[in-house]
């Protein structure tokens, strides 16, 4: 059975009214997690990336959430000002219906971090870049079980394997196995 524990939740809230579609998340975002940091600015690599119409100026930031290993079975469509937008435009999931929100290189699915390496007590970059204040950061406290996610580590190896294959991921992870093992 699962723990109980609290855990602080982050979250970023979208004020739509306010944002003007300038993009300064996207850009920070790929930035921040290109290796080396900042050493270069690809927007597919953004875990946040923009939706919009520009004809009827509307603009829309996504950033990415969950894998799914599946697509779903949801084929909405939302009718905003009069346009009509697939539900899978506003969808946070990586999943295999789509390249949205997978890393460029390695097909590695991407999932918004809230900039994990800043210093305690900053909020994102997306947030702290937003010039209009569209993107709101915020913390709650709340009680959740705590299981182990064993499948995370299968998504990411299988991503590999479909990648580089079997093979491949087998030998470098024996070799890494030897590297880790404590000396006798």
């Amino acid at each position: 059975m699962a723990e109980k524990k609290k855990k602080i939740i982050k979250t970023i809230k979208v004020d739509l009214d306010k944002c003007n579609g300038c993009r300064a998340c996207e850009v920070i975002c790929s930035a921040f997690h290109a290796e080396p940091k900042y050493s270069s600015n690809n927007p597919a690599r953004s875990r946040i990336r923009m939706i919009r119409h520009p004809l009827r100026d509307i603009y829309v930031p996504v950033y990415a959430g969950e894998y799914t290993s599946a697509e779903c079975m949801g084929r909405d469509k939302y009718i905003i000002d009069g346009k009509e937008y697939d539900e899978c435009g506003f969808c946070r999931a990586s999943c295999p219906s789509r390249d949205a929100f997978k890393e460029p290189d390695s097909g590695l699915p991407l999932k918004c971090d809230m900039c994990e390496d800043l210093p305690e007590g900053e909020k994102p970059l997306c947030v702290q870049w937003c010039l209009n204040d569209a993107l709101i950061y915020e913390e709650r406290e709340e009680e959740v079980e705590e299981d182990v996610k064993v499948e995370d580590v299968e998504i990411g190896l299988a991503s590999l394997i479909d990648k580089y294959g079997r093979d491949k991921v087998i030998d470098i992870m024996a070799r890494m196995a030897e590297k880790t093992k404590p000396a006798a």
